[in-house]
C-alpha cells in the first residue's frame, strides 16, 4: 500500500492555486506514454509526454502539450509534422531516453528503437501499440506551453502488449 504524501487537500499562492499541489495532485493521475517525435527542415526531434488526448474523429485529431523552452516543441513548430507513439511496456527505455533521463541528445535519440515513417516523415516507433502521424493544424501558447493540435493523415496499428502508464512518478505496465 502506497504511503499518503503529506500534502494539504488546498493551498493558493499570490496568483491563484499553488503549482506544486498542482504537479502533485496530476501525478496521481495515470496517462499513457507516449513519443511525440517530428522531423523537416528544423531537424529530427522528440520528447516523451503524457499530456496527449483525442479531440475529435471528423476529421481524426489530436491534442498535445509541451514546454514552450524544449527545442523539440519548437521543431515540431517549424516542421509542421509529428508523430504521437503510444508505447507498450517493453518500451521503458525509449520513454527513459525522450524524457532525458539518459545520456542520449539529439539525433542520437533514434539509435534506440526501430524506427520506420508513415506519410508525413516524421519518425513512428516501430514497437508502439500505435502510431498517429500528424499535421499541425493548430497552435498556441497557453503560460508555459504550447497546445498543439494535429489533423491525423495515417495511423500504424502495432502488436497487442503491455501498455506503459506513469503514474506516481513511475512506471507501470497495465
Amino acid at each position: 500500500m502506497l504511503k499518503k504524501q503529506p500534502f494539504p487537500d488546498s493551498a493558493t499562492g499570490a496568483s491563484g492555486l499553488d503549482s506544486v499541489l498542482f504537479r502533485e495532485g496530476m501525478s496521481h493521475v495515470a496517462a499513457a506514454v507516449h513519443v511525440v517525435t517530428t522531423d523537416g527542415p528544423a531537424g529530427r526531434a522528440g520528447f516523451t509526454a503524457t499530456a496527449v488526448t483525442p479531440v475529435t474523429d471528423s476529421p481524426a485529431s489530436l491534442l498535445v502539450c509541451v514546454n514552450t523552452e524544449g527545442r523539440s516543441g519548437q521543431s515540431l513548430l517549424a516542421n509542421g509534422v509529428f508523430c504521437v507513439n503510444t508505447l507498450g511496456a517493453a518500451d521503458r527505455e525509449v520513454a527513459d531516453i525522450f524524457a532525458g533521463r539518459a545520456d542520449l541528445h539529439g539525433q542520437d535519440r533514434f539509435s534506440r528503437g526501430r524506427w520506420e515513417t508513415l506519410a508525413t516523415g516524421a519518425p513512428a516507433l516501430g514497437t508502439s501499440l500505435v502510431s498517429f502521424d500528424c499535421r499541425l493544424s493548430e497552435a498556441r501558447i497557453v503560460a508555459t506551453h504550447h497546445v498543439i493540435i494535429g489533423e491525423i493523415v495515417a495511423i500504424r496499428i502495432g502488436e497487442t502488449q503491455p501498455a506503459l502508464v506513469y503514474q506516481n512518478r513511475l512506471y507501470h505496465e497495465l
